[in-house]
């Protein structure tokens, strides 16, 4: 599993013009899942993200979680995280999970992260989406699982 984390100061999510999520201070995940990622997975990436400390504290040094903070969580799924580029001029996703495989994996990170405390929005699984962010810091990172 993939996510490009991205701290962001307000965030949302837009389907056919339809905004379908929507975060002021928090985490933008842009989720990519691989046809070898598995429930473990999912439980990882969604640990990490809860206690990972990319937010300031009162010495402006990166030392707080978003569950410290109170922030919450836009996912989007991005199979495009898994786009090999090394050959040719169009990425290659074979290693991009499969929509039936991918999407329950999706949900059970979401799951996972609420289980948690955390408000998850979303966008939607397979549609195309825009999405628009003030990404705060700027502060962008990626997290991988094992797999």
């Amino acid at each position: 599993m993939r996510v490009v984390v991205q701290r962001a100061s307000q965030a949302s999510v837009e389907v056919n013009g339809e905004t379908v999520g929507r975060i002021g201070k928090g985490l933008v995940l842009l989720v990519g899942i691989s046809h070898d990622d598995t429930e473990q997975d999912a439980a990882f990436i969604a640990e990490k993200l809860a206690h990972l400390r990319i937010f300031e504290d009162e010495q402006g040094k990166m030392n707080r979680s978003v569950l410290e903070t109170g922030g919450q969580i836009l996912s989007i799924s991005q199979f495009t995280l898994y786009g090999d580029c090394r050959k040719g001029r169009r990425p290659n996703f074979m290693s991009a999970a499969r929509p039936e495989k991918a999407e329950p994996l999706y949900q059970q990170l979401n799951q996972k992260l609420r289980e948690k405390g955390l408000q998850v929005e979303t966008g939607r699984f397979g549609a195309m989406m825009q999405v628009h962010l003030t990404n705060d810091g700027p502060v962008t990172l990626i997290v991988e699982s094992g797999s």
